[in-house]
């Protein structure tokens, strides 16, 4: 990767969208940023696997029961008898984006040109029925498999009594990324998945009915996440394969710039955005063991041309 493009080089070509890197795997490309998680790459974050530990960082696909935020459907399942044997079968509908999942390159556009990912087109989706283009599927061939990097913003701002509310539009500061990196003695790798804590879940869950009812009203919906800077950008774009964190939006939302990481990071790079992961078993075990560091192994749903996906993910210490 030693011909990577530097951050300031981008867009590649003149008259490509801000930040993109359309054409850097080729004009057909639809891995994106999971082309840098090369056998070489994957081969020597296996070498994280030391225990054998295993920690699932899925939601469970209808924690959010019926007051998903979005307006995104709800989870059904319906079980049912086939009589006269006894046997059951079940059927699950539900939104692929109303639990823990991966958006995939068909969900954000850059907003003003209206092009996803190497300049394909909402008509190129939805008038050619045919094409699977820049599909959820192209992903699963390989997984999202690498050295996985977790940084626990909740812990270290709950010890340093900086205030933070996730379900009110506020960023969450490159600078206080780094410190939370150093003060985990975190190193980073090029092709790293950098999963980010920032406490949503342990807000979500002190949250009464009424009070999640009221907020999933509010449209826009307003949530805490990663900073708009482009030092963001070019922090992710030097280091990472995926990122990923605990809240519905991983940035802040509404944007507080002029631009949406959602479009640079997929539609110009082709960068797996991971929401509402469960990192609370994973946070705990990181702490106890003094270790921020595993193997991911994440296979999204094999579903031609789909949007997004859950993760089916796990980290392995």
């Amino acid at each position: 990767m030693n011909k990577l493009p530097k951050y300031s080089e981008l867009p590649l070509n003149k008259d490509d969208p801000f930040r993109s890197a359309w054409g850097l795997y080729g004009k057909d490309d639809q891995l994106g940023f999971l082309n840098r998680l090369t056998d070489e790459v994957v081969l020597e974050a296996a070498k994280e696997i030391k225990t054998g530990k295993r920690i699932s960082l899925n939601w469970p696909l209808d924690a959010q029961k019926d007051i998903p935020f979005f307006g995104r459907q709800t989870f059904h399942k319906h079980v049912y008898a086939k009589p006269p044997r006894t046997v059951n079968d079940d059927t699950w509908s539900f939104n692929t984006q109303s639990s823990s999942q991966w958006d995939g390159l068909r969900h954000f556009a850059y907003q003003k040109e209206a092009e996803f990912y190497n300049g394909v087109t909402m008509s190129d989706i939805h008038e050619h029925s045919a094409s699977n283009i820049n599909g959820i599927h192209a992903w699963s061939e390989h997984g999202i498999v690498g050295r996985g990097v977790l940084l626990d913003y909740h812990a270290w701002r709950t010890a340093n009594n900086i205030p933070y509310e996730p379900f009110q539009a506020g960023t969450i500061p490159l600078a206080h990324l780094k410190a939370v990196a150093e003060a985990q003695r975190v190193s980073f790798k090029f092709g790293d998945i950098l999963i980010i804590r920032s406490g949503y879940m342990v807000a979500h869950d002190a949250k009464r009915r009424v009070e999640l009812q009221s907020l999933a009203k509010i449209v826009p919906p307003t949530f805490s996440g990663v900073e708009q800077s482009e030092e963001v950008l070019e922090w992710i774009w030097e280091n990472f394969a995926a990122v990923a964190g605990d809240q519905p939006s991983f940035e802040c939302w509404p944007s507080q710039t002029h631009f949406l990481l959602h479009e640079v990071l997929l539609a110009g790079w082709g960068c797996p955005i991971g929401e509402m992961f469960d990192l609370e078993a994973l946070a705990e075990h990181c702490q106890k063991t003094g270790r921020y560091t595993f193997f991911v192994t994440s296979e999204v749903c094999n579903v031609p041309g789909g949007v997004a996906s859950p993760p089916n993910i796990l980290a392995i210490f």
